[in-house]
C-alpha cells in the first residue's frame, strides 16, 4: 500500500491518491505541489502509488518565507502585508501557480497553514490551513479550520489536498 505513513491510519487515502493518478493519466495531465505545514507530505504520498512518475512533476516545499517569494514566486505585497501574509488564500492561489509554473505542470496544489502547536496569529488560530490550486481554468483557494494536534491537522490537509486536486480534474473532464 506504498510507503507514506499516513496509509497505516488512513486506508482510504491511498486509493483517493491511486484514483487521483488514473484519473490525471486517463486526461493527460501532470500534477505538482507546492507544500509549506505539509512539508511534503501531499508528495510523499502521491509518490509512494507505484507508477506515479509518470503524472507527478514534483514538488516545492517551501517552508521559509523566502522559498515562497524566490522559488514560487509570491508577491511581497502578499508576504508582508500583516493581514495576508503566507497563510491567506492569495499566497495559496500564488503558490498553486508558481508551482505549475517552476513544475511544469497542468495542475499544481498549494498547501500553507498553521500545523501547531505554536505558530498563531491575530485571526489564524492553530489548524488554520489554506489549499490553493492552479490549472488551465485558473487558481482558487480554499479555506479549512483543522481540530486536532500537529499531526492531525497536517494528516487532514493532506487528504483534503488530494480531495482538491480529485476535483479539479473532474471539472477539467
Amino acid at each position: 500500500m506504498g510507503e507514506c505513513a499516513i496509509f497505516s491510519d488512513d486506508p482510504a487515502l491511498y486509493d483517493a491518491c491511486s484514483d487521483l493518478l488514473d484519473q490525471a493519466r486517463e486526461l493527460a495531465l501532470t500534477l505538482g505541489t507546492a507544500e509549506s505545514c505539509t512539508g511534503g507530505l501531499v508528495s510523499a504520498c502521491l509518490t509512494a502509488v507505484p507508477g506515479s512518475s509518470d503524472v507527478v512533476r514534483g514538488g516545492v516545499v517551501s517552508y521559509a518565507i523566502e522559498v515562497k517569494r524566490s522559488v514560487l514566486g509570491v508577491s511581497r505585497e502578499v508576504l508582508d502585508d500583516p493581514s495576508l501574509g503566507a497563510v491567506s488564500a492569495e499566497c495559496a492561489e500564488q503558490m498553486a501557480s508558481g508551482a505549475r509554473r517552476v513544475l511544469g505542470c497542468d495542475v499544481a496544489v498549494s498547501v500553507t497553514g498553521i500545523a501547531g502547536p505554536g505558530g498563531e496569529e491575530p485571526g489564524k488560530p492553530v489548524g488554520t490551513v489554506w489549499l490553493g490550486v492552479c490549472s488551465p481554468r485558473g487558481s482558487r483557494s480554499v479555506l479549512f479550520n483543522f481540530a486536532g494536534a500537529r499531526s492531525e491537522v497536517r494528516h487532514q490537509a493532506v487528504r483534503e489536498a488530494v480531495g482538491l486536486l480529485r476535483a479539479e480534474l473532474m471539472e477539467m473532464m
